[in-house]
């Protein structure tokens, strides 16, 4: 089934570039135009790839550790 008209993409197109690792309709866009040209196939592309559904951000969450963690204040000394 045809998710772009425009251009012809088809769902499988859409899934193919999903696993490979594109995670947003931006993505897929840069892939295979899909998306780019009157923009009707952009929620059925959110619908393809669902929420929260990619290993690669899953991947990108387990490697950021929070910012505080990893700096270290100077102790400052009131003696002048």
């Amino acid at each position: 089934m045809y998710v772009c008209s425009c251009f012809g993409v088809t769902e499988a197109q859409v899934k193919k570039h999903a696993d490979a690792g594109a995670c947003t309709p931006r993505q897929i866009a840069s892939a295979c135009k899909a998306g780019t040209d009157c923009g009707g196939c952009v929620r059925r592309i959110q619908a393809l790839l669902g929420r929260g559904d990619c290993p690669r951000r899953e991947l990108l969450e387990q490697r950021q550790e929070p910012v505080a963690a990893s700096v270290t204040r100077p102790v400052l000394s009131d003696a002048a």
